[in-house]
Order: structure tokens, then sequence, then C-alpha cells
């Protein structure tokens, strides 16, 4: 067998390559680089290496091919871009050529219309309006501020249960806290209400089943409609946690359709003024079918709320951790963050407020520096091409997938001093960083929330929360490494990527009030 397999090998090996580097008429090369292919395998690395271990991968690989690499997984091919210039040329330069997406999972793809998104939106009129109500209505700052008291009081929420744990004399496991607040806050700014305990955990764990089991169907990705047969037993669960996850959202949609059809007259204490799902009830959307506008099925509106729901917590919890555990870490960065908010609050206990945060410049650098250095994606949501274009003296075929490799572009050495290194006044006047631009629209130095006309629209939320939370719970507590333990900084993939060992830390209240 193993002989059978080398003759096809070094038969297919030299047509492979002459197509690989055939180019077209006007065109100095063909496909980017990357490692020999071979029928339905694709690239022959699969073949002892795990697509897990792609971000390692591509590290290895972009010593012998340079910063713009082709790979092949099975018959799909995928462009991997790892140079900040060539990345601002893509994503901003030529913004509109490659602001489309792959087209959807098979397995999303059987899931029905009902699966509305605008992350995955196809680049066109159903994307422009679903993002620009999400924008307009939610994320523009002045409907941000109308739910500062929803994040004072979620605060309030983290700051009591940490104070519980730690009054318990034992170390402080904060990855459970963290990611409970901020999918407190997203739940509240989805659907208008300040829930129970036991509603937003119910909502949290059906999100997370549902999330978890799509990617264990990953035998949907060939021949998906005889799969839906062959594996029914998958298809039937995950058809159930779909159900499952309607059961749960539809009646907070409904309710909120209620009150807003009596005209917000019955808004209760724990009610919003405005919620994500309040902009839905009215919008319309281009229907492909008919030609026309429609309104947005209940089932869209699961989709939709799904989507903010999981877009806003895991991205925010996990950096929130990845900087309070280098705050732990660098016990002189904690000492020089908290005596800069003391200089603005006083040595009270009081809140720090939103206004507060703008007074503050080594917290926005300490918070920046966390996401240089411990950015939540290796990699972003991949683009797709509208059309053929030039890459580098490459052609980059209409439809083909684009990755855009975050954590490279964030580490590159040619830009940062000592770029493994947790280093906040990077970000202060004369150094390096001072003149950086998050959004990438001048340039690139570092870019987690993407670039160009598929930037994450949260991306001014998300820094505020950063910013707000950072700060209240180093002016709330003083944060201190277990005795004998060192923080373990190293990453591991899940939604996001995370602590390998999630954070421990020995909290004490720095104000007798606090007790």
């Amino acid at each position: 067998m193993e002989t059978c397999n080398l003759i096809l090998l070094s038969l297919c090996l030299p047509l492979v390559l002459l197509l690989r580097r055939k180019g077209r008429p006007g065109w100095p090369q063909g496909l980017p680089p990357g490692p020999p292919v071979f029928p339905v395998v694709g690239n022959l690395l699969w073949l002892r290496r795990s697509f897990d271990d792609i971000e390692t991968i591509l590290r290895s690989l972009r010593a012998r091919y340079g910063p713009v690499i082709t790979l092949h997984i099975g018959s799909r091919r995928a462009i991997f871009v790892a140079d900040r210039t060539l990345a601002h040329k893509i994503l901003v330069q030529s913004g509109a050529v490659f602001a489309d997406r792959p087209p959807a999972a098979p397995v999303v793809r059987l899931l029905g219309p009902s699966q509305v998104n605008i992350n995955g939106s196809p680049y066109g009129p159903r994307w422009r309006v679903l993002r620009r109500n999400l924008t307009a209505e939610i994320l523009h700052p002045s409907r941000v501020k109308l739910y500062g008291e929803g994040r004072g009081k979620v605060l309030g929420i983290l700051l009591w249960e940490l104070r519980r744990q730690a009054a318990a004399g034992e170390p402080v496991v904060v990855v459970g806290c963290f990611q409970y607040a901020m999918f407190c806050l997203l739940v509240f700014m989805c659907f208008g209400e300040m829930l129970e305990e036991k509603a937003i955990r119910e909502i949290a764990q059906v999100q997370r089943d549902f999330m978890l089991y799509l990617g264990k169907l990953d035998v949907f990705a060939f021949f998906p409609w005889i799969a839906k047969f062959v594996f029914r037993n998958r298809w039937r669960t995950i058809l159930e946690l779909r159900q499952r996850q309607k059961d749960v959202l539809i009646p907070l949609i409904r309710s909120r359709r209620e009150l807003m059809d009596q005209g917000g007259k019955n808004v209760s204490e724990n009610s919003f003024q405005y919620s994500y799902v309040d902009s839905l009830l009215d919008l319309e959307i281009p229907d492909g079918e008919s030609g026309r506008n429609k309104k947005l099925t209940d089932d869209e509106m699961v989709g939709l709320c799904s989507e903010f729901l999981n877009a806003g917590t895991d991205t925010t919890s996990t950096a929130l951790q990845w900087i309070m555990a280098n705050l732990v870490k660098h016990q002189g960065i904690q000492a020089k963050l908290f005596e800069e908010i003391s200089a603005v609050v006083g040595d009270g206990g009081d809140e720090l407020r939103e206004e507060d945060v703008g007074k503050l410049p080594y917290l926005k650098a300490v918070v920046k520096e966390g996401l240089r250095r411990h950015s939540p994606a290796d990699f972003l949501e991949p683009h797709a091409a509208t059309e053929d274009a030039a890459v580098d003296g490459y052609v980059v075929p209409r439809k083909s997938t684009v990755n855009f490799m975050v954590t490279e572009i964030n580490l590159d050495a040619k830009v940062w001093d000592c770029p493994m290194e947790f280093r906040p006044e990077r970000f202060l006047p004369g150094g390096e960083g001072a003149d950086v631009d998050i959004t990438g629209t001048k340039e690139i130095k570092m870019m987690p929330f993407g670039a160009g006309r598929r930037i994450c629209p949260g991306i001014g939320l998300s820094m505020l929360h950063l910013e707000y939370f950072v700060a209240n719970l180093v002016r709330a507590f003083e944060w201190k490494p277990v005795d004998g333990e060192e923080v373990d900084l190293t990453g591991k993939l899940e939604f996001t990527i995370v602590m390998k060992n999630p954070l421990k830390a020995r909290i004490t209240p720095r104000h007798a009030g606090d007790m």
C-alpha cells in the first residue's frame, strides 16, 4: 500500500506543481506559495499533523514560503496573510474586494434560513442593513451611555461575588465570575431586562450547549445531505438543541414586543428603555427570493440575539482574564495603575465612574497591551474575495478564503521592541505604540478587532467594558499570586484563546468598608 501511494504521489506532484505555477495573462505568478498538494487530502502535511496545530504550522511555513501562504484542506483552499502591510492593503485599501465571507458551513446551511447573523452574512444589502442597525441603534456612543446603569449593577454583582470568595481565605479562580458578569451585561442590553440569575444561567447554558455541539459536526462538511441520514442521531441532537434555544429566547423577544406595543408604558425599574430586540422588531431586511423587504421572523431574531450574546461575552471575558493575569504577574504595573486610579477617584471606596476612564492614560495603555499580547483569537474571521485580485504579486482567485494571522501581526518584532514582554509603557508618549490606531485605518500595527469594512462593530463597547472593569477591579482589590505558584500565561484554543490554567489569585479588599 505504501509503495502504491508513493508511485501515485510521484505521478501527481509534477502536475500539481505545474498547475500551481501557471499564471494568467497580465499576472506575474499564480497562487501564493505553499507546501505540496495531494488529491483529496490536500497539503501533505495533514498526513502527519492535525489542523488544530494550524497556527504553529503556519509560523514554521512562513520562514520557507514568505508572508502569504496557500494551504489546501481537502478540496478547500485557504490563503493566509501574516504581514501587517499586506493586511492593510487587503483589508483597508482594497476593502470592498475582500469584504465577503466564505459560504456558511454545511451544517449551518442545513439548519435553514433562520440562521440569520451579521458576522457570517455575505457582503451585500442584507449585511449592510443588519450591521447599520447594530452600530447606529446599539453601539453608537450615545446609545452605549444608556446602559451605564446596567454596567454599574453588573459591576456590583461581580465585586460582591469576588468579596464572597475572598472572605473564604482561599485563592479565587476568576474565569467563571468574569464570564457570568459579561454575559449578564449582554443579556440586559439584548433583551432590555435585568433578569434573575436563574434565567441568565439558563440562557448561558443553552447558548453554550448549542455552540459546543456545532463543533462536533465536522462530519457534515462532506456530503451533508447524506450525512443527515448516516449521522441521524447527531442531526437529531443539534435540532433539539436549536429548539431548546428558541424555547428560551423567543418568550423574551415576545415579551419585549408586547411591552413596545403598549408604548413602553409599563417599563419596570428592572427594564431598560431600549434594547437590541427593540431595534429588530420593526427592522426590514432584503428578501433574496422576492426582491422586497420583509420583517424579521422570531426565528431570525433568535439567530441575531444569539450572535449578539456570543460575540460580546467570550471575547471580553477572555481579554479581561488575560489582562488581570498580567497585573497579578507584574506587581509593579498593578501598583502604577492603582496609583493613577487613586489620583482620580481618591483613596475612598467609591466606584470609578465611566466618565473617569478618559482621565486614565495608563489604564488605556494596560488594556491595549493586553489586547496586543493576548489577542482573544489567533485569526480574524475568514474573508473572501469578491473578484480576482493581486496580492504581493500573486493571484487570489474570486471566492478564495483569505485569513489573517492576528497574533503574528500583533507580535511583529519589526514593530514592537521585545514583543513577548507585557509592557504598557510602549503605548505612552515616546513608546513605539504611542500613535497606534487599533482600528487600522491609517496603518496596522495590531488588529485585535480586525480592520476595514468587516472590523468588529463592537470595538468601542469592548474597550469601554475592559477599561471600566479593569479599573474597578484594581481599585477594589489588591491582586497577588498564590504563594509558591507562578502565573502561567500559556494559552489554549476553546471558543477563544483562553488561559490553559485559569487565573488563580489571592485578592484583598483595599478598603475596610469592602470587607
